[in-house]
């Protein structure tokens, strides 16, 4: 199917807006830690299920298994953990620019460990997307906002971005020693991270029991399933159905588009008034996008 790599990614950047702005509120509510660890073990579930379903193989070699598993820790546990906390310090806006620099963080590597190289066309396409995204984050924000840039949410914010760059090329590269099956890796990189994070969250005193802490609160429950679902469900899953049919520059480009995506559900949800600046910076996104596509 042409262009699949490209849909995929657009795809899981919608899913990824939307549990933007399920998981912000509920990270302040029940903490960064046990969002991560409970979002990751229902997303787990569901895979499993999903695969028993529809009989798909979950068999890989050791080197395959290896690089998924490290890809889980790396950005997963700690890219998202990272990402969460900027959320929480800086907001969506700053943490959103900082993440931008995750495409040129993931083609840089790509260049330097798979070789990949993309064209002039491909290049100006990554450039106009990254300027609309700019645009949109940096605008100045409104004089109310109860988010302050800090240092520490910069660092925060750089070190998510980094990786989930880095988590991408290793799940790429997991490729590199046979086919698997996109739900089959997918649920390879997301169950190491929670097998991993899971005692690490109980020893740090960051982990609470879930039945007793969602037993009186469903609403929050029901939030974290669906945020789940459309997150490390299904946005996971398409990240790799548009690594293995695109480029790692451009599949991260577009990945990297939550933020203009963000714009209506803000504005439908929390009624925030769209400027021009916002607006312009979305049409840029697209013309951008579009040059990808037409790569």
């Amino acid at each position: 199917m042409p262009f699949m790599g490209e849909f995929a990614a657009l795809t899981a950047s919608v899913l990824w807006a939307g549990i933007s702005i399920v998981f912000t509120a509920v990270a302040f509510k029940i903490g960064t830690v046990q969002l991560n660890i409970d979002r990751m073990s229902l997303a787990s579930i569901f895979l499993i299920i999903t695969i028993a379903v529809f009989g798909i193989s979950l068999v890989v070699n050791f080197n395959q298994f290896i690089f998924l598993a490290i890809s889980g820790v790396i950005g997963l546990v700690l890219g998202d953990s990272f990402l969460f906390m900027s959320f929480k310090e800086i907001g969506p806006r700053l943490t959103m620019l900082l993440y931008s620099v995750n495409p040129a963080i993931a083609a840089i590597l790509a260049f330097l460990f798979l070789g990949e190289v993309l064209d002039w066309m491909g290049i100006i396409g990554i450039f106009i997307v990254l300027t609309g995204i700019g645009m949109v984050v940096l605008e100045k924000p409104q004089l109310d906002s109860k988010f302050k840039f800090t240092r520490k949410g910069l660092i925060y914010g750089l070190l998510g971005g980094l990786g989930q760059a880095v988590g991408l090329i290793l799940a790429k590269n997991a490729y590199s020693y046979g086919d698997i099956h996109s739900l089959s890796a997918t649920f390879y990189r997301i169950a190491s991270a929670a097998v991993i994070m899971l005692p690490l969250g109980i020893a740090l005193g960051r982990y609470k029991n879930p039945f007793k802490l969602y037993f009186n609160d469903l609403k929050t429950f029901r939030l974290v399933v669906l945020g789940s679902i459309m997150g490390p469900y299904l946005g996971i899953s398409l990240s790799f159905v548009a690594l293995t049919h695109t480029q790692i520059g451009i599949a991260a480009t577009l990945l990297s588009t939550t933020p203009v995506i963000i714009l209506p559900l803000s504005w439908y949800f929390y009624k925030e008034k769209l400027s021009f600046t916002s607006i312009a910076g979305a049409f840029i996104t697209v013309s951008g996008i579009a040059l990808l596509f037409l790569k």
